[in-house]
């Protein structure tokens, strides 16, 4: 049966941000919340990873309308590191989506109809000075400031990687989204296409994200941080296949 929530279009949009701080954890302490047709994406095989996204978008619409059809938004997304084994075999990357905010009414309930994200609308404002960028939410309790800084930036102190380059393998948003339908014993793939994505990375000066806290997810660790900029980008139709246990 054609399921709505199954993305059943493209969809494209402009990023004219995207900030993601990704958090460190102890690989059992994520387990439980992924469905079992996906493996954490670990590092060392010891750490796995959650995503904290902020994006604003401009123009978010069905790929190929005319841009003026299109709505602005700031989107913030809780996703787990993730990867899939398909029915080719082959192993893709990807994010599972643990929660979904947006700034608009009209996000969430369009995205609730044609999404499985889960969005929910939240207070969010972002504002900047010479020296950083503030993100703000008082529903959620996000305080961020960060700041861009390109002499020696170092890793967050506790960070498990040992430099920016393995820092960038952890960086968001992936290439594929992942869904599991139980009940019908199918993955829902979904995948951004992009291009000229070029994480820079971001100085963390000071964090809060109240998501942890709701999930019971202790003493998180800011693992990375990276912003991209000005990037067009689309969501290619959901595709759904039966998963082979």
């Amino acid at each position: 049966m054609f399921n709505l929530k199954n993305h059943p279009f493209a969809v494209e949009a402009f990023f004219e941000k995207s900030m993601v701080l990704t958090y460190a954890f102890p690989k059992e302490k994520l387990q439980h919340l992924i469905p079992e047709c996906l493996g954490l994406d670990t590092f060392q095989d010891k750490y796995a990873f959650v995503a904290v996204a902020v994006v604003q978008t401009k123009s978010l619409r069905p790929k190929g309308f005319p841009a003026f059809f299109g709505n602005d938004f700031t989107l913030i997304g809780y996703r787990i590191f993730v990867c899939y084994r398909n029915s080719k075999g082959k192993r893709l990357r990807g994010l599972y989506i643990l929660k979904s905010e947006t700034d608009k009414k009209k996000m969430e309930f369009f995205g609730n109809i044609f999404t499985h994200y889960n969005y929910g609308t939240t207070d969010v404002s972002i504002s900047k000075n010479n020296q950083s960028l503030q993100i703000n939410s008082l529903s959620s309790k996000i305080k961020i400031e960060i700041a861009r800084n390109d002499e020696n930036l170092e890793l967050p102190g506790n960070s498990p990687f040992n430099d920016w380059k393995e820092a960038r393998r952890f960086a968001g948003p992936m290439p594929f989204t992942f869904t599991f339908d139980k009940s019908k014993n199918e993955v829902l793939i979904i995948e951004g296409v992009r291009s000229n994505w070029k994480p820079e990375p971001l100085e963390v000066i000071s964090e809060a994200v109240g998501f942890f806290e709701e999930r019971n997810l202790e003493n998180p660790v800011l693992a990375n941080a990276f912003i991209v900029e000005n990037i067009p980008y689309y969501w290619k139709k959901g595709k759904t296949e039966k998963w082979q246990k």
